[in-house]
């Protein structure tokens, strides 16, 4: 069975991508040896569940405001879906897809970072456990 094993962000300032997703998530990241425009990212222990990424400058223009998603779209487990849109929004970003339950998951809400990008924030629910 093939596995996701990278993700990558496309951002046209990428040092406002590192900010926004450091401070939101405490992602870590690490430019790329050589000359290569490019940020690996780390999610988290590598003993935790997950995968990492990387970060790139965007080789064209900025998604259309309300154009259809033509993309792969991330979603990140975090323990409050309601406080990590607010520190999304506080940092720049929006919340596009309202908070919604998932029954038997959890609690799901979509966001965008300041580059255009939509992201998931996903809450598990705990008593489904």
């Amino acid at each position: 069975m093939a596995r996701v094993v990278h993700f990558e962000i496309q951002a046209a300032n990428p040092d406002r991508a590192i900010e926004f997703y450091s401070n939101l998530f405490d992602w870590k990241f690490q430019k790329f040896p050589g000359n290569t425009p490019y940020w690996l990212i780390s999610t988290g222990s590598p003993e935790e569940p997950g995968i990492d990424g990387g970060l790139l400058p965007r080789n064209g223009s900025l998604p259309a405001e309300g154009a259809a998603v033509n993309c792969y779209v991330c979603t990140v487990q975090v323990s409050s879906v309601d406080e990590s849109v607010k520190k999304a929004t506080e940092r720049g970003g929006m919340n596009v897809v309202p908070k919604m339950a998932i029954p038997g998951v959890g609690w799901l809400a979509y966001c965008k970072d300041p580059e255009g990008n939509i992201f998931g924030v996903m809450q598990p629910d705990t008593s489904a456990a």
